[in-house]
């Protein structure tokens, strides 16, 4: 019998955390088009998982995503190549922003292209000094390739450092990634997956109900006007007050004990 065609992302529940890892360290986790469906298949399942409140996406020691394998993408030719889904099929092109639960980025080597583009992605991110960004696009005759870069990149670290990367395609370093705001801390890289563990736990302690609620309004407040953020903002806590998580908090509060959320 044949082997079965080896996994290179691996997915699995460690307490309230999912962890998915890109795993093909000779490649330094470039993308080839069934890894980039089998990435987006997984991340769906670790989202829909309700034995996990929150998400932790890395790569193997020393890797995160050195971007699309060209090799691969070489195989079809320019004029020919498809998108890989349309506009409206958001999860095919933001598959760790589409999540409802909260994400970390554990970043232990070169994020390059689209591992750039998935680091911009996730809500929080930890970087090793292994780590290196680059939004190497215009030097492929491209622009960003899941739209991150030129849409959430601007929102993380202001505009003209977000342009000065995107028209330069410069590489840069964990060090200046952190001084822009990029990344939240540096960390050793024997200490990284461990200190992304540990804040994707802390996260996880709260209230999945909250936190949900907490991410849509943030992500859809980015382009509301104030009127529209709030209509959704008072429908969230009008919700919230009905919740089985809210009754709960309070309860764990007042009998000073830890909180048992259901995210209900």
């Amino acid at each position: 019998m044949a082997d079965s065609p080896r996994s290179f992302i691996r997915h699995h529940v460690d307490g309230k955390v999912g962890v998915i890892t890109i795993d093909r360290p000779e490649k330094r986790n470039a993308m080839t088009y069934a890894m980039l469906a089998e990435f987006i298949e997984t991340v769906g399942r670790a989202d829909d998982d309700p034995s996990t409140v929150a998400l932790v996406v890395t790569g193997v020691p020393g890797a995160f995503c050195a971007g699309t394998d060209l090799a691969d993408l070489a195989t079809v030719p320019g004029e020919t190549r498809g998108l890989r889904g349309s506009a409206e099929e958001r999860h095919k092109w933001w598959p760790i922003a589409q999540t409802r639960k909260p994400t970390v980025c554990a970043i232990d080597g070169p994020a390059v292209g689209m591992g750039a583009e998935f680091t911009s992605q996730c809500d929080l991110r930890l970087a090793s000094p292994n780590a290196r960004f680059a939004w190497n696009f215009v030097h492929r005759g491209l622009v960003p390739d899941t739209g991150a870069g030129t849409w959430l990149l601007p929102r993380i670290v202001g505009l003209q450092p977000a342009l000065r990367l995107l028209y330069t395609g410069a590489m840069i370093d964990a060090d200046e990634a952190q001084r822009l705001g990029y990344v939240l801390d540096v960390v050793p890289s024997d200490d990284l997956l461990p200190a992304a563990m540990e804040l994707a736990a802390t996260i996880a302690a709260g209230s999945p109900h909250s936190l949900g609620l907490i991410k849509s309004l943030v992500h859809q407040g980015l382009t509301a006007p104030v009127g529209e953020h709030m209509e959704r903002h008072t429908a969230a806590m009008s919700a919230c007050f009905k919740s089985d998580d809210h009754r709960e908090g309070v309860a764990s509060f007042l009998e000073r004990r830890p909180a048992n959320f259901t995210g209900h």
